[in-house]
């Protein structure tokens, strides 16, 4: 995909919705068109990188088709997701009754997804039981009468943090009350999810679909730890590979026919009026594919390995939501792997500080830079501001070669404190 050079600074703050009408034939036009909301740098390198995560918050400003707009809102990650779904769905009474109620409800493992989804239509996954503050009790039961380890899960939005395996009995029972009585995730925590801990290899899994039919997009496998072979607290993503090695044609067969299929079924017997994206977080228990979580965005970081692999234009793609053409599509993926590494603030994700020059950013024209926690200062230099700071992604003939380019990329990239994992790919 050909990006077009684009101005290195966007100002404009005070951008509002409006009833002009755009028609984009490509993403170049897209991103160039679009007014954009807030003060990002697009990329470092622009013949060669582009920021897929912004290309959303100048997007949603366009009112094409609300379709359109509710796909790209899943490109920038769920809590962009969130604080704009009143500002895009207000005007669809539909869209208001309808797909809201599912981006809500159906995060991640909740009660929805469990029984209209999962248990309606047999779809493999671990046991499970919601709880809340009214039925505590019987959560730290359940604890009692269920082996170790104990999976937590906040239901609500917890920037992919809500997450906890404990070992422990007395502990888990702790962090229950934590998340319930003393909202340890905030609104995320008020219902949590305690699930049976499945071993094995976790990927992701990506439904496209117009709500009738449906693409399935490359799989990937993300790192979500912070530390060296998976160690430590969980992060929103440190790193990300497609496509999976370990994912064979049988194994694919499987999850199409236990998984995906179904998966669309139910929400096509539901009378869900849902079109985008749905994101299906898996784990292979010996040749078997189990559910860990439903989502309804792409992911990140692994939206930054799998968008490379696409060689449909997206404005294209997602145009089809509009008349429910998705079928007509043939969907084309690079062969080629590629792999993504995060480069993190120091002391991420707890406590970090922001602010920091970046450099390096022009030393690199082979690897795509992702821009996610940077802005430019009143100097014009590109500095830290946040925690994730830049997905570096490279292709690759496979994924050691895309993950060997993309460090060496990285490795020329400079701040304070800066911080990446050094095994992204350990296990494959």
């Amino acid at each position: 995909m050909n990006t077009a050079k684009l101005p290195q600074r966007i100002t404009t703050k005070t951008a509002s919705p409006t009833s002009e009408s755009f028609d984009f034939k490509t993403l170049d036009e897209a991103i160039i068109a679009v007014r954009p909301q807030i003060d990002v740098p697009i990329a470092s390198n622009f013949d060669n990188s582009f920021c897929a995560g912004h290309i959303f918050e100048r997007a949603k400003y366009a009112n094409k088709i609300n379709e359109i707009v509710t796909t790209m809102i899943t490109i920038d990650g769920i809590l962009t997701l969130v604080s704009c779904i009143k500002l895009i769905f207000k005007p669809s009474k539909i869209i208001a009754n309808r797909r809201i109620s599912f981006f809500i409800k159906s995060r991640p493992l909740s009660v929805f997804s469990e029984n209209l989804i999962m248990l309606k239509n047999n779809i493999p996954t671990a046991k499970h039981q919601s709880f809340t503050i009214e039925n505590i009790e019987q959560g730290y039961n359940y604890i009692d009468n269920n082996p170790s380890p104990y999976v937590l899960k906040a239901d609500g939005l917890a920037s992919g943090k809500g997450v906890l395996i404990i070992d422990n009995k007395n502990e888990a029972k702790r962090e229950l009350k934590e998340m319930l009585l003393n909202s340890k995730f905030g609104e995320a925590s008020k219902m949590v999810v305690i699930e049976e801990f499945l071993s094995g290899s976790e990927l992701s899994c990506f439904i496209f679909t117009d709500g009738k039919g449906y693409v399935t997009l490359p799989f990937a496998k993300d790192y979500k730890k912070i530390g060296e072979n998976d160690k430590g607290l969980n992060t929103g993503g440190m790193g990300a590979v497609s496509p999976v090695p370990f994912v064979s044609m049988d194994f694919e067969r499987k999850i199409h026919e236990r998984i995906i299929k179904p998966t669309m079924k139910g929400i096509i017997d539901g009378n869900l009026e849902y079109k985008g994206f749905i994101f299906i977080g898996l784990i292979k228990v010996g040749e078997n594919p189990y559910v860990i979580e439903y989502n309804v965005r792409m992911g990140d970081p692994e939206a930054e390995v799998v968008i490379p692999r696409i060689k449909n234009d997206l404005v294209e793609l997602f145009s089809t939501i509009k008349n429910n053409s998705l079928g007509n599509i043939e969907l084309e993926i690079d062969k080629r792997s590629v792999a993504t590494i995060m480069a993190v603030s120091g002391g991420y994700p707890e406590n970090y500080k922001k602010g920091y020059k970046i450099s390096g950013l022009n030393k690199e024209n082979e690897s795509i830079f992702f821009h996610a926690g940077t802005k430019i200062d009143s100097d014009g230099e590109v500095i830290t501001a946040g925690g994730r700071v830049i997905a570096v992604s490279s292709y690759g003939n496979n994924h050691n070669e895309a993950i060997k380019k993309s460090y060496k990329a990285i490795d020329k990239i400079k701040f304070k404190n800066i911080n990446y994992r050094k095994d992204i790919g350990f296990d494959l």
